[in-house]
């Protein structure tokens, strides 16, 4: 140990160990830093239900408008219930991931809060009771150590410095030998002062090397109060190491939504739901309500009764089958249709409601392929081709249902009635196309 105080060794052997003076303050630091990523473990936590708070309204949100459209879509029977099938997984899953906050905020941050709170004591003057016994500790344990090592300094400075003069001191006598100018009583002089300077530095050394062995004795003791305190700062750590393990592995739990049963079932639901749609089954639904199995009363013969009195004028049947169509009556429509029971009818019984609820005039109609219509089939709106009015649209429109126009700004078309209490007008487009419009979209030529 005495080589590691040479005045050459003494700087390449300063390393930065834990048994230096002072360097004992990084354990203590580290029960600060503990308090510290007690909260940002709390942050983190908080940030992270934060994001399961927001996926779950979104997924509330999306469920919402997505089952409204397909809700008044033209999707139909059991593939229709397929699809909701999808929002119900999301509104599902969205509860999940509610608990999922609940479960990060009410349970692991309360956790971690508390814990710190009961490990952490702030004191009056500032800072941590448990960093002042830290610091405190160790500074008992060191101080002895350190006295001596202070002294050890003093002592090996003043012996090298001796060892500096000697060797100053024979170096002046040798050089007095071969100088003639250097009398004899000068060179009495210099050799008593190499003389004294030999027994200055023998003195400085043998209170060096006692210095050093005080110091070497204080060690063993020296290094057993610091591991004492060490120790004790050790498990403080290790609780606080174990503690953060176990509330990581809680917030896995509350995050690992695959040990959730609740999670599986939901999936589970979702994949019976669509792989018991049938398209067979909805296609016979359609045949059934749209299709060439609905109930048709085929023209038959009719002798002439004088009993039944004509009183309906062919315009005034011709007017009155129009009006069956009007929006109103559309609305009608859907409520009787909704009414009913659904089963498996969807949102395209509802938009083929006006379908379903104009007749053919016994007259005046023509013949169901005559092409006015775009479907090939009877126009409700067939009318007199001459009468209307021109107008102009103002704004692009793209019809919604099958029976509404679709144009662009600049086209022109001929109004056929005027706006009714729904804000509709029906016209005609010069390619003989006839169905409903907003009356806003247009204005007069």
């Amino acid at each position: 140990m005495s080589g590691a105080y040479d005045e050459s060794a003494s700087q390449e052997e300063t390393t930065d160990s834990f048994w230096e003076v002072g360097n004992y303050k990084r354990t203590v630091k580290r029960i600060d830093d503990g308090h510290r990523l007690c909260n940002d473990l709390m942050n983190c936590i908080q940030e992270r239900a934060k994001i399961e708070k927001a996926y779950s309204q979104q997924l509330t949100e999306w469920s919402k408008r997505w089952r409204q459209l397909v809700d008044k879509g033209p999707q139909y029977g059991t593939v229709e219930r397929a699809w909701m099938a999808v929002m119900t997984e999301a509104e599902k899953v969205s509860e999940l991931h509610q608990e999922v906050k609940n479960g990060l905020i009410s349970l692991d941050f309360e956790k971690v809060k508390n814990w710190q709170k009961d490990s952490y004591h702030k004191q009056m003057m500032g800072g941590f009771k448990e960093t002042k016994e830290a610091e405190e500790g160790f500074k008992k344990a060191q101080k002895p150590w350190a006295k001596k090592l202070k002294e050890l300094e003093t002592a090996r400075k003043s012996y090298h410095m001796a060892c500096k003069e000697e060797k100053l001191a024979s170096n002046r006598e040798a050089n007095s030998k071969a100088e003639a100018s250097v009398t004899a009583d000068q060179q009495k002089k210099l050799h008593e002062k190499l003389d004294k300077c030999k027994q200055d530095s023998q003195k400085a050394k043998e209170k060096y090397e006692k210095a050093l062995d005080e110091l070497s004795k204080c060690t063993p003791q020296y290094m057993e109060n610091m591991e004492q305190v060490f120790d004790q700062c050790q498990q403080f750590e290790e609780k606080r190491l174990s503690f953060l393990r176990e509330v990581l592995l809680d917030v896995k739990r509350h995050l690992n939504l695959t040990e959730n049963q609740s999670y599986a079932a939901v999936y589970g639901e979702l994949e019976h739901t669509i792989t018991t749609a049938s398209p067979q089954e909805d296609l016979k639904w359609f045949r059934n309500a749209h299709g060439p199995d609905m109930h048709m009363n085929w023209p038959q013969f009719e002798e002439y009764n004088p009993d039944i009195t004509h009183s309906i004028s062919k315009k005034e049947k011709s007017k009155k089958s129009t009006d069956g169509v009007m929006l109103t009556n559309i609305t009608a429509a859907v409520d009787h249709a909704q009414a009913g029971d659904r089963g498996s009818v969807s949102s395209y019984e509802k938009n083929q409601a006006y379908t379903a609820s104009t007749e053919w005039s016994d007259e005046d109609q023509t013949a169901p392929n005559s092409g006015n219509d775009t479907n090939g089939g009877m126009n409700p709106f067939d009318e007199d081709m001459g009468k209307g009015v021109r107008v102009r649209a103002l704004y692009d429109y793209d019809g919604q249902e099958q029976d509404e126009l679709t144009f662009r700004a600049g086209d022109e078309l001929t109004k056929l009635e005027d706006e009714d209490e729904q804000g509709w007008c029906k016209g005609r487009l010069d390619n003989g196309q006839l169905g409903l419009y907003p009356a806003n979209y247009v204005e007069p030529v």
